[in-house]
């Protein structure tokens, strides 16, 4: 903050933006993550490089990606592997893979193209399953496929993020660099496996007998926070470590127990990440690597579209709902951000502007959706209801 104004002050003043983005976004259906994106490109001069809204905002990611590791014990992610895996290989082929060599034939280093790949691989879950629920679609053919998608791509994406952050140490990158850090990831998921299933193996009666919300708050950001320090310890991804550490206690009976109480925090301090992210991105000198950047739009567009259209089928969907799928799913936010966010100087303003023009491009196309289906399979023949009589 500028020395003039107290940190407090615009702490609070900050807070007052935020909510009433959110309370916008939810007026004109916009996604929160686009708004705070645009408030911190807004407030770069002011904000950059604060420490407290650094630090309230790795704690919000933190804090996500805890919560969606709630989701998958080891039992569910073996489930969801054993039906989604061959199209989820072909998204991480198509969104990531190709898009690697894209940026490689534009002249960017192995590093760069990857971040660029990671950037445009995964799909937005917070924006993807808000429309589903807002355009009451949960019930379609093509959501099941979507959401074992979006799953596989949570999946990913930590350990996207990283290699990247391994590779961003500055040293060559070799293989055995590489197999090092295989093998710290490895080292850290049967860390949390073991955990989960010996020490926080009863939690969840431990966790009732904490009759204090407030404590209860502490000991679970706690278990978080340092395994997601603990990953940064090993040179990993703090991403990786919460994601693995929401593992760990997904092993309990009732994990609603858990998200209940940590819900509020995320809720308050992950806008706070996205704000951050936005100071980082310095529009001052126009746009960066045009050509790579419509390239890459183009690209990652056809390759959700794609992933529908082969992957959907793969899945036992019909061509129409396959189609559709795809279309619904072309919209990039939090989880680019997240990896964007171990980009530099052209690249940080490279990523900004694409995961802004890609959300709005997914939203468009997710809302078009079943028209441009109509148009490519025609409009669905309704069935007729038989109304005889039996036995008449």
């Amino acid at each position: 903050m500028h020395a003039d104004i107290p940190s407090l002050l615009g702490a609070g003043l900050l807070l007052l933006a935020i909510f009433y983005l959110g309370f916008l976004s939810i007026k004109i259906k916009l996604p929160g993550v686009i708004l705070y994106i645009l408030l911190g490109i807004v407030l770069a001069d002011i904000l950059v490089d604060n420490e407290l809204l650094y630090f309230a905002g790795e704690i919000g990611i933190v804090l996500l990606f805890f919560l969606l590791g709630l989701e998958f014990n080891v039992n569910r992610l073996g489930g969801i592997a054993k039906k989604i895996w061959p199209s989820g290989l072909l998204d991480v082929f198509l969104s990531l893979g190709v898009t690697m060599l894209i940026a490689l034939g534009f002249g960017l280093d192995l590093f760069s193209s990857l971040l660029v790949g990671g950037i445009a691989y995964a799909t937005s879950s917070s924006i993807t399953a808000k429309l589903l629920d807002d355009r009451e679609r949960m019930a379609n053919a093509e959501t099941e496929f979507m959401l074992a998608i979006l799953i596989f791509e949570d999946v990913v994406a930590p350990i996207v993020v990283a290699v990247l952050v391994g590779m961003s140490t500055g040293e060559e990158f070799t293989a055995g660099a590489f197999g090092i850090l295989i093998g710290k990831i490895s080292l850290l998921t049967l860390g949390a496996i073991i955990l989960g299933k010996t020490v926080f193996k009863r939690f969840e009666i431990f966790l009732d007998r904490i009759s204090d919300q407030d404590f209860k708050i502490i000991l679970l950001m706690g278990i978080a926070v340092s395994y997601g320090g603990l990953a940064l310890y090993m040179g990993l991804s703090e991403v990786l470590g919460a994601f693995l550490a929401g593992m760990m206690l997904a092993e309990i009976g009732r994990i609603e127990k858990v998200e209940q109480t940590v819900f509020p925090m995320r809720d308050l301090l992950l806008p706070t990440f996205f704000v951050y992210f936005g100071t980082t991105v310095e529009l001052g000198n126009g746009v960066p690597m045009a050509g790579l950047l419509v390239t890459v739009l183009v690209w990652s567009v056809l390759a959700k579209i794609l992933l529908g259209v082969i992957g959907g089928p793969m899945y036992g969907l019909s061509r129409r709902a396959s189609l559709r799928g795809g279309l619904s799913m072309c919209s990039r936010g939090e989880f680019s951000v997240v990896i964007a966010g171990v980009a530099a100087g052209s690249l940080k303003v490279f990523s900004g502007i694409y995961i802004v023009a890609a959300a709005f491009i997914g939203m468009v196309l997710f809302e078009q959706a079943s028209r441009l289906t109509n148009m490519v399979y025609g409009k669905p023949v309704k069935k007729k209801k038989d109304l005889r009589v039996p036995g008449g």
